[in-house]
């Protein structure tokens, strides 16, 4: 049965969709069958992996709103070991469609949960909101990694999406768990970064993954060719970090 895990953060442009697809794709290199869902309208995850829209028949969006079996969406990539879900920007209407349906906070664990022995990991890769898609994928998890970056605005965050987990595992999912925090666009040459994350170790030390994420120019360049970072440049200071990450993750999960 897959380990589940929830990429989030409400902050936009921390490197959430960049984490979620490469470790997402180092799992795969490691052996390991995974399912990267797509749960943000954006479908940058998608794009990601080199999924273009005319090769997408139904989205996520299908399956939540009950008009298809995720069987039936999930696309194999090119990629070792490593399938999809698409997205697509008809997503973001699903928060308003179903804001009278009942459960509706269960809607994608419930799809995940009829596929969930095929895979051994999920990646979720929420959108930068704390609304009804998000929860969502709180609810289908048994873990979530917050992406962050060295900033102060990135700590009152963190208590912002911390507070939202804690209301997600009392009212929905009492298994959730913080599976751990990923410093993301790191320059050890700030101080304002080590900062950072000497305030982040006085209250989360065992959450954060030892490797931070530099901020580099190859793993910005990989999503327009539709390529995680492993396979677009596999010795890259970029695919060496979240290969760590991954093999931490590894451990963490087991």
């Amino acid at each position: 049965m897959a380990t589940i895990l929830a990429f989030a953060n409400q902050k936009g442009g921390v490197g959430k969709t960049t984490s979620a697809i490469n470790i997402a794709a180092a799992l795969g290199l490691k052996g390991k069958k995974t399912l990267l869902v797509d749960f943000d309208p954006q479908g940058n995850s998608t794009s990601g992996v080199g999924v273009r829209k005319s090769q997408m028949k139904n989205t996520v969006y299908d399956i939540i709103i009950g008009r298809a079996e995720p069987e039936n969406v999930i696309l194999k990539t090119e990629y070792e070991n490593l399938w999809v879900l698409p997205s697509s920007m008809p997503l973001a209407a699903a928060e308003f469609e179903l804001a009278d349906v009942e459960h509706r906070e269960a809607r994608l664990k419930n799809a995940l949960d009829k596929v969930r022995d095929s895979y051994d990991y999920m990646i979720l890769d929420c959108p930068p909101s704390l609304g009804l898609l998000t929860v969502n994928a709180l609810a289908a998890a048994d873990g979530v990694i917050i992406p962050m970056q060295c900033e102060f605005f990135s700590l009152e965050g963190l208590s912002q999406i911390m507070m939202t987990v804690k209301q997600v595992k009392k009212l929905y999912n009492p298994g959730l768990a913080l599976t751990g925090i990923l410093i993301t666009m790191y320059n050890g040459r700030l101080n304002l970064s080590v900062q950072v994350i000497d305030e982040l170790k006085k209250f989360y030390a065992d959450k954060l993954f030892s490797t931070p994420i530099t901020r580099a120019v190859r793993l910005s360049e990989a999503p327009s060719f539709g390529a995680p970072i492993q396979y677009y440049d596999r010795y890259s200071k970029g695919a060496l970090e979240y290969e760590a990450v991954a093999k931490e993750l590894l451990a963490r999960t087991k």
